[in-house]
């Protein structure tokens, strides 16, 4: 039996630097591609470890398979004077 291919979806991450994904991870839909990327965004958070500075952002976007953007996940570090 030969089932249809799930869809792939790219987690692109920009903090200090770019980093496209470019293996992508094949999931259900669109809404196993967000709860994934929650994840995502909350490991990357973690990693950062103490070093996200004031005026620094992490971002985490995520596209389908024709790289159209589906979701952004933006954490901003500000300094309120």
């Amino acid at each position: 039996m030969h089932f249809p291919a799930m869809p792939r979806y790219f987690f692109n991450v920009s903090h200090e630097r770019s980093n496209l994904d470019t293996e992508g991870e094949e999931l259900r839909d669109k809404h196993a591609a967000w709860h994934e990327a929650t994840i995502i965004a909350g490991e990357l958070l973690r990693d950062i470890d103490g070093k996200l500075r004031p005026g620094q952002d992490l971002q985490l976007e995520v596209t389908d398979e024709f790289r159209n953007r589906l979701y952004m996940i933006r954490i901003s570090a500000e300094e309120s004077i």
